[in-house]
């Protein structure tokens, strides 16, 4: 019952055929002038911000920052506040062993 369950591996469902070796092909160079510039085409499509995306973009990471910053203000006040209330169990604690030792 506490033992994990190991999965088994499934089975192939198809034969593949292996890989194709391509030889190499000589390349010939020729002249700088006589060559094409190459068209580099976009391997991926640009993104387009419109003014209205934009804005949403912006008040997004304003969003964000500002619960980012709130939580992050929050843990050091509640670091704050515990640091605090153990300082004062200790002077209590002190007190009152100082007060036991002048009886």
């Amino acid at each position: 019952m506490l033992r994990p369950k190991i999965p088994t591996m499934p089975a192939p469902t198809r034969f593949t055929s292996p890989p194709v070796l391509v030889e190499p092909i000589a390349v010939e160079q020729s002249s700088p002038a006589a060559a094409p510039a190459p068209v580099s085409t976009p391997s991926r499509p640009t993104v387009q911000l419109t003014p209205g995306s934009a804005l949403a973009l912006v008040g997004g990471g304003t969003a964000v920052v500002l619960v980012v910053g709130a939580v992050l203000v929050s843990m050091l006040l509640a670091v704050a506040i515990t640091a605090a209330s153990v300082a004062v169990c200790a002077l209590v604690v002190r007190s009152l062993a100082s007060a036991q030792h002048r009886r």
